[in-house]
């Protein structure tokens, strides 16, 4: 049964086809909301229609309980929002007996978001969730900037492609690779996952950053550096799809402050299927129904009843490659006397 304080829930005009499709992933529509930003859903019910969304991705597991970092644990930023939550989260064995069941009473397909310090915690997850009724995917954070090695899976591609095979390996669930910006390249980790079995990617989690009480001369938040997240990270985001787009073909889920459907928009024209909101449900609960609710004006711009028939379709200025442009950020500027 769906819960049954549900808000209304406005439909699709007829039509109107927002359906994606990620590799074996087959999704009602592209607005998801992010890991580690609509909890377990109970917070959720009362405001968002949680059946109208294209998927649920709860708060990322681990094989056992963490209490997560040292307050300060989020701080405020011009432009978004620095966490270092730390992964906090009840563990794998409570996560399948109590959070589950309700994740799946909300009606929207659930990727289950996991995260281990090794290649063999990230198998054993993967092992535990094989057969569980009414999960969807699974999804591994191999980008999580706010523990100790969170993020080192995820920048080499060749660990990269050990995960996600050993991962492959032990399910039949379709796998999906959140990435990390925090890197030099993110287009050869996005092969590796592609080597290792992923069924699509998401780009991008959060990028380090820190936030600094100059007069009392210390870090705000608790563990000194965390991972900012919200509309500051977008132009980052945006270029990180784009790159990985033209180089790896995979399905792509866009992520990073994403607030309107604008915002959207530019993800999915940029070659992104499909988008999950972060940040902006703190700051509107009903954020991803009110873009859901958008998108078929936004469509009808181009004269479309299908968002497949927008997405990658950026029209790049006359003689420039694709594949030149997604390569530019790695060639130094010539003639630039602080070229990189």
């Amino acid at each position: 049964m769906l819960h049954s304080d549900r808000p209304s829930q406005p439909s699709t005009p007829s039509g109107i086809d927002l359906s994606v499709s990620l590799g074996r992933l087959q999704l009602p529509n592209p607005i998801l909301v992010a890991s580690g930003t609509f909890g377990y859903g109970r917070e959720m019910v009362g405001f968002v229609a949680t059946n109208r969304l294209g998927g649920i991705v709860p708060k990322t597991i681990t094989p056992q309980p963490r209490p997560g970092n040292s307050p300060w644990r989020t701080v405020e930023t011009a432009a978004g929002l620095l966490n270092s939550i730390g992964l906090d989260n009840d563990g794998i064995d409570s996560f399948l007996k109590h959070q589950l069941p309700w994740l799946l009473a909300c009606g929207a397909p659930v990727i289950v978001s996991i995260a281990g310090a090794s290649e063999q915690e990230f198998v054993h997850l993967a092992d535990r969730l094989e057969g569980v009724p009414g999960i969807a995917a699974v999804e591994l954070n191999i980008s999580c900037p706010n523990v100790s090695h969170g993020v080192d899976l995820g920048t080499d591609p060749e660990m990269c492609r050990r995960v996600v095979a050993g991962v492959r390996g032990v399910t039949k669930l379709p796998v999906i690779a959140k990435l990390t910006p925090n890197v030099t390249d993110i287009v050869s980790i996005a092969k590796g996952a592609r080597d290792g079995g992923a069924d699509a990617i998401t780009l991008i989690n959060t990028c380090q950053g820190m936030a600094i009480d100059w007069r009392r001369r210390r870090p705000l938040l608790g563990n000194v550096i965390g991972g900012l997240s919200g509309p500051a990270i977008k132009p980052i985001a945006l270029r990180c799809v784009y790159q990985v787009r033209q180089a790896v073909d995979l399905p792509i889920i866009g992520v990073g402050g994403i607030m309107t459907i604008d915002d959207c928009m530019e993800f999915f024209v940029t070659g992104a299927s499909a988008v999950q909101i972060g940040t902006a449900n703190f700051a509107e609960p009903i954020v991803s129904t009110r873009l859901l609710d958008s998108l078929p004006g936004a469509l009808a711009h181009f004269g479309a009843t299908r968002l497949s028939d927008v997405i990658g379709t950026l029209i790049l200025p006359a003689g420039t490659s694709a594949q030149a442009a997604a390569q530019m950020s790695h060639q130094p500027i010539e003639g630039h006397p602080h070229a990189f």
